[in-house]
């Protein structure tokens, strides 16, 4: 049997503009679960592809010959994923199974264009699913107790371009930040043992990669356990040119991890700074405090691990000048980028059923819920406004001194990169004001329609 698996990608992200800027930003690598799956399906004798959509555009002669087609939502995707899922199940008749994060979210809307729904984690279910075992129209798979006895992702399976190898040491997170849909979806927290994620590296070594992605939620939770790893990573030449990482601020106060950590090149790590503003910090749940900011920004930038401040616009406590300090804050302590994110109130988690009773929320349209697209109504600016702070913040963190700057510190390939994210920026602000004045129904037009109409 002939089974395929795409992750789409939303409209936006198939455009040559964002494809250009995503270059810059990162490269092209894959979601883990489509290649786990697909290897336990392999294993059992079918033959299995997987596609992203996000690097490359699906060409229908590949996947009209399956017998299964297998769709990957995230609320962003879920509109494209919709309506490759009425293509292919209307038009080729094909047999449709929708599963993810917005799938588990909202399985009764997936099941509107499957023939069947996963809520969960996939790996006990995918065979009998497959073969037609298992007849529910929703299929709730428990989580994996025993994370050591999944089997690794196989690349070989993958159609589309991947420069880097992605693993999971860890699935769910010890935190639930009101905002977060991951540590939902994986519950509860759970862990690899050290050995189990060294023989996975080991695999990525011998094929040939020279870039690795930790996609824990938050890789150092467990300090002693991630030490561990690190320290077999050490030992065993297992060092890659860079390698990037979740993280929190809590990791700045360990000296021995940070040591380990750049010694091991994991010298790139994303962190959930937010706001500079305690109240937004403890509206969120985020259990950290602004000294913590601070101390993780000098301690990173010592031990030259690069740091990727992803901040929240739009926090029911915070103001303008509460998000332009953030970004002021980012280049102070030389991150080496920003990642600023929209407050997005995405379905099943606490912040949606607060402004879905609060009557906040603006659009539905899942597309937009993306963390770079306002769908709500802030509490201390208009939609308009908030969204003209999103591209004020790349605009005013992504500029040529910057670039100057991380030529300075980090090198050639970290200053090629920002100097990419600086064009990118200014191509992006000029499409956002382009579309704000065309009345066509986009997002931004929309934002400007509603803004107006509530100052008058």
């Amino acid at each position: 049997m002939k089974v395929v698996f795409i992750v789409p990608a939303a409209d936006i992200r198939r455009n040559s503009i964002y494809r250009m800027g995503g270059s810059f930003y990162g490269r092209s690598n894959s979601i883990t679960g489509p290649l786990i799956l697909g290897r336990i399906l392999k294993e059992k004798g079918h033959n299995v592809e997987v596609y992203e959509e996000l690097y490359k555009d699906l060409e229908p002669e590949n996947i009209i010959d399956a017998d299964v087609i297998c769709i990957y939502t995230m609320t962003s995707n879920t509109p494209r994923a919709y309506q490759l899922a009425h293509i292919l199940k209307k038009e080729y008749k094909k047999r449709i199974i929708i599963g993810g994060m917005h799938a588990s979210a909202l399985p009764e809307e997936a099941l509107r264009y499957a023939d069947q729904v996963v809520i969960g984690e996939a790996e006990t279910v995918i065979v009998d699913l497959i073969e037609g075992n298992i007849k529910e129209k929703i299929v709730e798979a428990p989580p994996v107790q025993n994370l050591d006895q999944i089997p690794f992702p196989d690349y070989s399976i993958l159609k589309t371009p991947c420069e880097v190898a992605n693993l999971m040491t860890s699935r769910g997170c010890p935190f639930k930040c009101i905002f977060c849909t991951t540590s939902r979806m994986f519950h509860p927290y759970r862990q690899r043992t050290p050995d189990n994620v060294i023989e996975e590296l080991e695999m990525y070594k011998k094929m040939g990669f020279k870039y690795v992605n930790f996609e824990d939620d938050n890789f150092t939770a467990n300090r002693e356990r991630a030490k561990e790893i690190l320290t077999k990573m050490i030992q065993n030449n297992l060092v890659f040119k860079e390698t990037f990482f979740f993280g929190r601020t809590d990791l700045a106060k360990d000296e021995e991890l940070l040591a380990l950590l750049r010694d091991a090149h994991l010298n790139r790590v994303l962190i959930g700074i937010e706001s500079l503003n305690q109240e937004s910090l403890d509206y969120i749940d985020k259990k950290q405090k602004i000294e913590d900011i601070e101390y993780c920004g000098k301690m990173l930038e010592k031990y030259k691990i690069r740091l990727i401040s992803s901040i929240v616009l739009g926090l029911d406590y915070d103001t303008k000048e509460d998000i332009r300090k953030a970004v002021e804050f980012s280049k102070k302590i030389n991150a080496y980028q920003l990642q600023p994110a929209i407050l997005t109130p995405y379905p099943n988690t606490p912040l949606y059923k607060q402004f879905e009773e609060e009557g906040r929320i603006l659009i539905k349209d899942w597309q937009y819920y993306d963390m770079m697209n306002v769908v709500f109504e802030p509490n201390n600016m208009s939609p308009w406004e908030l969204e003209l702070e999103f591209f004020k913040a790349v605009n005013d963190f992504y500029n040529f001194s910057g670039a100057m700057k991380m030529f300075k510190i980090f090198g050639f390939e970290a200053g090629m990169r920002r100097l990419g994210l600086w064009i990118a920026s200014k191509f992006g602000k000029t499409f956002f004001k382009k579309k704000s004045k065309k009345e066509d129904g986009n997002i931004y037009n929309q934002l400007y329609e509603l803004s107006t109409v509530s100052s008058s």
